[in-house]
């Protein structure tokens, strides 16, 4: 059995395969891979895009999905072991995953961090008691990473320019009023690198640099595929030449929990929105952004709007990549 949780367990051929299979999807192929099969989608955070990708993907496919939010229509849940629950949880993930895995053949969850203490969250511990726990495969819709975000970014890139290798590919940070999940800019660098592109990280200060985890994944998959993997602080030049422009804000991970010292220093750094004289130092570059945006906050109207914006294919590529991975992992 296998689990779709981080790109990191997949070869690039692998998920190469998955790109591939998306991209029939997209052309108008038709299966029926999950008839007479259900899903579980258990959503411990909002969503849009994931929710209705999902459950769409799931129809199309033939079968059917069933919505759960834990702690809303469906008991609040433990995650702790060995633990004596007084408090809130009604259920422990054992006993849940165990029973879902009898009614459906694939679980999916989304789950983000708590924002209380990084080394805490960066364990993932909601999805991986899930995998544990249950018997059929289990599918990320975004936790401390977003797998399906990166399948989606990587189709709508190879959409644009062919292969991707050593393509300059910029992930820049950019302000927002409150402190975000890293999730996408992890999985961003997942990605890009992993498939050999000439990354650049850009961000105001040390600060927000992402959890090591991910930069080292970064170094390891640009040394293996034959990219590259770059951190600055300076705007200009990370944005000159860059073939792919992609923005996502995180709070400070030094911060972590301490939101109010950190947005002292966040509100200083303003002036990191993609802009149309940012994207004019470009190579004719690309722009795109996993969504929900902030218009004139994270990315201005002009650049949203313009022809290489690229943010509304890869949202609609989440459909085709998310099907491709249930079709995978349930024919596996």
């Amino acid at each position: 059995m296998k689990n779709f949780i981080t790109t990191a367990d997949w070869s690039q051929a692998e998920l190469q395969d998955l790109l591939d299979l998306a991209t029939q999807f997209k052309q108008g192929l038709s299966s029926q891979a999950l008839h007479n099969k259900s899903v579980a989608l258990l959503f411990f955070n909002p969503s849009l895009r994931t929710r209705t990708s999902f459950e769409l993907g799931t129809w199309q496919l033939g079968g059917h999905a069933v919505v759960l939010e834990p702690g809303k229509s469906a008991w609040p849940l433990e995650f702790e072991f060995g633990t004596q629950m007084t408090g809130d949880a009604e259920e422990h993930v054992i006993e849940a995953a165990k029973v879902l895995s009898r009614y459906c053949d694939l679980i999916c969850i989304r789950a983000f961090p708590k924002f209380e203490d990084w080394q805490i969250d960066r364990q993932d511990k909601v999805i991986k008691a899930f995998a544990e726990y249950a018997s059929v495969p289990v599918v990320n819709m975004e936790t401390i990473t977003h797998p399906c975000q990166e399948l989606a970014h990587m189709q709508a890139i190879q959409e644009k320019l062919g292969s991707a290798k050593k393509k300059k590919y910029l992930l820049t940070w950019t302000y927002h009023p409150k402190p975000l999940n890293t999730a996408v800019a992890n999985s961003s660098l997942l990605i890009a690198s992993k498939f050999g592109m000439d990354v650049t990280l850009l961000c105001p200060n040390e600060s927000y640099l992402l959890d090591e985890r991910y930069l080292s994944l970064a170094k390891q998959n640009a040394e293996s595929s034959g990219g590259s993997f770059q951190i600055t602080h300076n705007i200009e030049e990370a944005y000159q030449d860059a073939q792919i422009v992609y923005a996502k804000s995180w709070g400070a991970l030094p911060y972590f929990g301490n939101w109010e010292a950190e947005k002292s220093i966040r509100d200083q750094y303003k002036h990191f929105i993609v802009d149309e004289e940012k994207m004019a130092l470009t190579k004719k570059g690309l722009f795109s952004h996993c969504l929900p945006l902030r218009r004139n906050v994270k990315a201005t109207d002009a650049v949203l709007d313009a022809d290489y914006c690229f943010a509304i294919d890869e949202a609609e590529n989440r459909l085709h990549v998310q099907k491709a991975i249930m079709q995978k992992l349930i024919q596996h």
